[in-house]
This record gives C-alpha cells, sequence and structure tokens, in this order.
C-alpha cells in the first residue's frame, strides 16, 4: 500500500513530496495532466517562502550559486508603492522567477528524493476505510493509500469527492486581461518605467489606479514584459487578443500605449478573467484526505501571496503527516496543521480583498484612498503591511497537547540554511550543554554560540520552545515529537 498519495504535481504538491521524502515517506504524486503544464502563471514568490526554500538549499536552485535572499526595499499594496527601505529587519521577501521554472525545480528535487510522479492519472472517486484510502482513477485501475492529500487546485476533485465545502465569495463585475508585449525600447526609461505620450510614466511593477481601472507594467528580466488591466462594468467576448488589450489600456489611462506582439520566445501569456473568487475550505481535512494550497483556499493574486500560502501549507504540512504514517506522532499532531494554516487563509483572504477594493474606480474609494495615503507615512503602519504581506506575523499559539505554545518564524542566523536542509526537529543551544534525553535520535544539535537563548526549531522553522535550561525543554519535544 502507498503511504501517501498527492493529488497535484503543481508547486504546492511537489514541495509537499519533497518533504515527505525528506522525512523518510514516499509519497506518489498523480497529475490529470500528461505532461507539464507550460501556461505562464504566477510570476514569482513573496513572502517567507523565499526564505524557506533557501532553508531548503533551494534558492540557489533558481538564482545562482552562493546567493541569498535579500528583502525588498520596496513593494505595493493596493496600488499604493509601498516603501520598506527605511524598516529595520524588513520580513518582505521577493524572487521573481516565473512559476514553471519553479515546477520544473522542485520536480527536479523529488526525483532526486526517490518521488515518484505519475502523468495521465485523473482522481474520479475516493473511498474512506479504517484505516486506508482507495482512489479511483479514470481508466486505471484504482490504488491504495494510507492519506491522501489535494493539491489539485482550486476546482480540487479531491475536495468535492470528500465533501468539504467551500464557501465564499464570488464577484463577476470586473474583467482582467494580461499579455506579454513588446514596447519601444527608448519608451523603456531607466528603472523600468514605462513612458506613455499623453499620461505620463507607468512605474514597473506596481498596480497603478485611475478613475477608470488599474494597469500594471512589468518588465521581467530576459523574457517579454507584462501588461495588465482590470476595469469594471467592461464586458468582453471572443477570445482575448492584443487589440483588445491595447483597447482597455487606453480607456484605463485616456492614452494609447504602442504595444506590439511579443519577440521573445513562448508560449506566450495572453489571458482574460472574469471576476474573482475569495474561497477558503470549511475544513483541510476528512478523515484521511487532507487539502493543500489552492484547493483549501482561493483568493485575489492582487499582491502575489498565493504561492507564498500555499507552499508554506505545504512544509507545515510535511512533517506533521511524516509524523503520523511513521508511527512515532504526538497526540493531535495533524490536526493542528488546519488550526495553524486555516487563519493564514483568513488572514491573507482578508488583505487581498481589501487591496481590491482600495483599486477599485470611484469617488468614493479616492476618498478612502487620500486617507490610506496618509497612514502610509508612518513607518509603523508600513512594517505593519510589511508583515502582513510577507506572513512574517502568523503565529501559531496552540500546541497539540500540551496548551499554549508560542511558535514564531525562526531568526536570520548565519549558516542556518545548512543545519536546515534535512528537515529535522533542530535544537540551537549556545551553551553545549542542553539534553535532548530520549529525543536525541530524531532531533538534530548544534551549539551556536552568540545567541542569548536556545532555540527548539520545528521542521517548518518555527520556534516551539526557547530557554537557557533544560527546563520546559522536554515538555516541549513531548509535545511535537513523540519518541518513536
Amino acid at each position: 500500500m502507498i503511504e501517501v498519495v498527492i493529488a497535484g504535481a503543481g508547486p504546492n504538491g511537489l514541495m509537499l513530496a519533497c518533504e515527505l521524502a525528506l522525512a523518510g515517506v514516499r509519497p506518489v504524486v498523480l497529475e490529470r495532466l500528461t505532461a507539464p503544464d507550460d501556461k505562464q502563471r504566477a510570476n514569482g514568490l513573496v513572502g517567507q517562502v523565499v526564505r524557506l526554500l533557501d532553508r531548503r538549499g533551494l534558492y540557489e536552485r533558481l538564482t545562482a550559486p552562493h546567493t541569498t535572499p535579500e528583502p525588498a526595499p520596496r513593494f505595493t499594496f493596493g496600488a499604493f508603492p509601498l516603501d520598506l527601505s527605511d524598516l529595520p529587519d524588513n520580513p518582505l521577501y521577493t524572487l521573481m522567477v516565473p512559476q514553471r521554472r519553479i515546477e520544473s525545480m522542485l520536480a527536479e528535487r523529488a526525483a532526486e528524493l526517490g518521488v515518484e510522479i505519475r502523468r495521465g492519472h485523473e482522481v474520479t472517486g475516493l473511498t474512506q476505510g479504517e484505516k486506508s484510502v482507495t482512489v479511483e482513477l479514470r481508466e486505471r485501475d484504482p490504488i491504495e493509500a494510507e492519506f491522501v492529500v489535494g493539491a489539485d487546485g482550486g476546482r480540487s476533485a479531491v475536495r468535492k469527492l470528500a465533501g468539504i465545502a467551500f464557501p465564499g465569495v464570488t464577484t463577476d463585475d470586473s474583467v482582467s486581461r494580461t499579455a506579454q508585449v513588446s514596447v519601444a525600447p527608448d519608451a523603456i526609461g531607466a528603472d523600468g518605467g514605462l513612458t506613455v505620450p499623453g499620461f505620463g510614466v507607468i512605474p514597473p511593477f506596481q498596480h497603478l489606479r485611475t478613475e477608470h481601472g488599474l494597469i500594471t507594467w512589468a518588465p521581467f528580466p530576459g523574457r517579454d514584459p507584462a501588461l495588465s488591466t482590470v476595469e469594471w462594468g467592461q464586458p468582453a467576448e471572443g477570445e482575448a487578443s492584443l487589440d483588445e488589450l491595447r483597447a482597455s489600456a487606453r480607456r484605463v489611462l485616456g492614452a494609447d500605449i504602442a504595444l506590439s506582439p511579443p519577440t521573445g520566445p513562448g508560449p506566450h501569456l495572453m489571458r482574460r478573467l472574469f471576476g474573482g473568487n475569495t474561497r477558503i475550505a470549511e475544513r483541510y481535512r476528512a478523515g484521511r484526505v487532507l487539502l493543500l494550497g489552492d484547493a483549501a483556499h482561493v483568493h485575489s493574486a492582487i499582491g502575489g501571496p498565493g504561492l507564498n500560502l500555499g507552499l508554506q501549507d505545504a512544509v507545515n504540512l510535511g512533517w506533521k503527516l511524516a509524523a503520523v504514517v511513521r508511527g512515532h506522532a504526538a497526540e493531535g499532531l495533524l490536526d493542528t496543521y488546519e488550526s495553524e494554516r486555516h487563519p493564514a487563509a483568513r488572514r491573507v483572504a482578508m488583505h487581498t480583498q481589501a487591496q481590491s477594493l482600495l483599486t477599485r474606480p470611484g469617488g468614493d474609494v479616492t476618498a478612502l484612498r487620500e486617507l490610506f495615503g496618509e497612514l502610509l507615512d508612518q513607518p509603523a503602519t508600513r512594517r505593519h503591511l510589511a508583515g502582513l504581506l510577507s506572513g512574517a506575523d502568523i503565529t501559531y499559539a496552540m500546541g497539540p497537547a500540551t496548551g499554549p505554545l508560542v511558535g514564531h518564524w525562526s531568526p536570520d542566523l548565519p549558516g542556518l540554511p545548512d543545519l536546515t536542509r534535512t528537515a529535522r526537529p533542530l535544537l540551537l543551544d549556545p551553551t553545549g550543554t542542553l539534553d535532548p534525553g530520549p529525543w536525541s535520535p530524531h532531533v538534530d544539535t548544534a551549539t551556536v554560540p552568540g545567541l542569548d537563548t536556545a532555540l527548539l526549531l520545528r521542521p517548518d522553522c518555527y520556534i516551539a520552545w526557547q530557554g537557557t535550561t533544560n527546563d520546559g525543554l522536554h515538555e516541549a519535544l513531548g509535545t511535537w515529537f513523540r519518541p518513536a
């Protein structure tokens, strides 16, 4: 019997597969598509997930050898420029790489770890038993697994088959249009901004709001730039086209942009979307079936929080599910996946809805933006938004057995990525005297002089305990990591 079946070979499913494999579980990934999807989707990573990839040794695979993440000095919130350059300990990190490259890297890493990916396998049915789940497949023999994880997107078949409701809000009054384009080289300034005669400059990688809609110019290095618009009350029919995008930009700006077809290698992005959804699964678990990523939550893409949320779901779930499969999970450990990650999804849903509202046209929104702009002059407001957008403000407040146990994201320490690549619990001991006791075979220990306090890190790099003596250490170890 297969230990874990993961439905969906997108970034979230592949990340979970890697985490399970690091913990000694060999999952099987089932993917409906027969080949990787080459459509352009997310354009990069935003938030704590950038440092998380670094701590698994994966950041260099997407950048260059011996590179480390750096905080972003600028970002955007609700079509406002967000200056973060004056913030001490700025928590917002970004990495501009296309989703298909992230998927390719994670698929390569999964293969290195012995994960089997079966393409052309579509899940059509689930039957749960006391100790297993039977997975029915289209035109293939059913398979049996101890657990099934649905990482199969917003229209998740696994979620529907498990009978998990997906409540939320659907809007249908907006149209967004996005395409890769080319423009005259002299229209692009030294900072990447796009000069539009009769309007001015569209800054790069910023949402620009007018009284008629929203426009975004994204001059990605090494590939064709992308232009996006969002309008309200402008229906569209037929196939999306460059002419349609050009006309939309004219309505939003009141001026023409000289757009031409992209010149670089394809496939090229040409997309039109109507409305949007903000939905969160009623529960993340039904017996031996769990949900992950977009299968558990969908929301506006504004600010790019989707992969940050989904990949952190995967790392939160991976070590807990592996502990259950291997038979040494603390009681109730798997239930903390939902109790910890469901609030994180609600927080992302909240701020993406707020940002979407701030971008709409209308005098009342303009008045709201005037007030909000005043608040952004305050460093405390910008720091709050940086924590919100990055997910650095998320804390896990309850242990599975012993009650309150505050869990914060671990600090930046020199050499920390080299210690966290195994995805094992890690005790950072400044004295070299702490004793994990019977948990010693299951916890890595490192002496780190200079720390003010010892830290016990969970495999997802959240702090499970801190102190200067053994007091409370064994209690925390027992809370999260029952000895085999």
